[in-house]
């Protein structure tokens, strides 16, 4: 028996047979599997379950953060049980990963024009080409107390007429629920929410593909696909960053841009995958899986054998796509921005960043089944 709420409940099975609450605000930051009692006016007794990180308890209520970043708040009259579970379940397939592993590896696909250190903590800045050029990547402690170190972070994004963005991820162990319920309590807003999925690679190298061209830049032509709009030296020199990079091209007609593209980072054993994109006009031939099975190729030739990507959790053609190749998600990660006010946003010189959306991996919808004309990726 405990007592919660000033009410004594019998509260996970024990071994007498009886449901037990099991958790104590000292296991704030730990993963959770809660169950309560929903309140919608049936005098039947329902419940419910929610598995995440227990991100705080205070006042009476339990804030926990799922895997996706979602927030769902507690009363803790209304648990009937709870218990601590593993910080992140077991792959069934794919290839095993950690999430600073593959959010490291992320980073390199993406690199930033200007970066500098704060503690653990990397600013990166590219003249608002794509938010993940142009974020705080918090890997770790900024060696400041937070406070202080989002308000180095503003400064820092201002001195470059650029909004402040910090990077944060959900869902795996070693994700940072923490930093994104401190971020929320302070006035930053998620604006975009997307996942990374992984995958094996040799198996998308072995699918049938027409003719694909491979090049180590991105030529006019190439560029011609691309969906991104004001591609300037900034942005060739982020698409042409990571370790080993090359850009698929499947020739259009004669005078006309490609019929699809794409562009593949090699790190180690990881191969991402990003800004596949398809002419609508040539829809249903397969064309998102060719470029992906020719830079597969050239990858698993330099000793890759894991894949990565990243997809927007609303973009479900995408989705559809990935996980027919044996893609599956790994972590959400989100980009908080500082939003204090109108004050904030009409100030002089603030440049936007765009969406994260072309130079993720994308393609034709009824390049697979039909749908939706384009996918998009974050």
């Amino acid at each position: 028996m405990i007592r919660t709420g000033g009410v004594d409940r019998p509260v996970e099975i024990s071994a007498s047979g009886r449901l037990e609450v099991r958790i104590t605000a000292a296991d704030v930051g730990k993963r959770v599997s809660v169950r309560r009692m929903t309140d919608d006016g049936d005098t039947v007794e329902k419940f419910t379950d929610t598995v995440g990180v227990l991100t705080s308890w205070d006042d009476g209520v339990l804030l926990i953060t799922r895997r996706t970043g979602e927030r769902v708040r507690i009363a803790e009259s209304m648990l009937v049980a709870g218990k601590v579970v593993p910080s992140a379940p077991a792959r069934r397939r794919g290839p095993a990963a950690s999430y600073e592993e593959l959010a490291r590896v992320a980073a390199r696909a993406w690199r930033p024009v200007e970066s500098e250190r704060l503690g653990d903590w990397e600013l990166r800045a590219a003249a608002g080409f794509t938010r993940r050029a142009n974020s705080v990547l918090p890997l770790g402690d900024p060696g400041v107390p937070l406070d202080d170190a989002l308000t180095l972070v503003r400064d820092w994004y201002g001195d470059r007429g650029l909004p402040a963005y910090i990077q944060t991820s959900t869902g795996a162990e070693g994700t940072q629920e923490l930093l994104c319920a401190e971020l929320e309590a302070r006035g930053w807003s998620n604006e975009v929410t997307a996942e990374l999925w992984i995958g094996a690679l040799a198996p998308l190298a072995e699918r049938e593909a027409p003719e694909v061209t491979l090049s180590r830049t991105a030529d006019a032509s190439w560029l011609g696909r691309y969906q991104r709009r004001g591609v300037g030296e900034v942005a060739l020199r982020v698409l042409g960053s990571g370790p080993s990079v090359w850009f698929a091209t499947v020739p259009g007609a004669q005078g006309e841009p490609p019929a699809a593209i794409g562009r593949c980072v090699v790190d180690g054993r990881w191969a991402g995958f990003a800004a596949v994109e398809v002419d609508p006009a040539h829809r249903r031939r397969g064309l998102a899986g060719a470029v992906m099975s020719a830079l597969a190729d050239r990858a698993l030739t330099e000793g890759a054998s894991a894949a990565w990507l990243q997809v927007e959790t609303d973009n479900t053609a995408a989705r559809a796509l990935y996980a027919g190749l044996g893609f599956a998600a790994h972590h959400a990660y989100h980009h908080y921005r500082w939003t204090p006010g109108e004050e904030a946003a009409e100030g002089a010189g603030v440049a936007g960043v765009e969406r994260d959306t072309s130079e993720g991996a994308t393609a034709t919808a009824a390049d697979t089944s039909g749908g939706a004309e384009m996918y998009r990726s974050a």
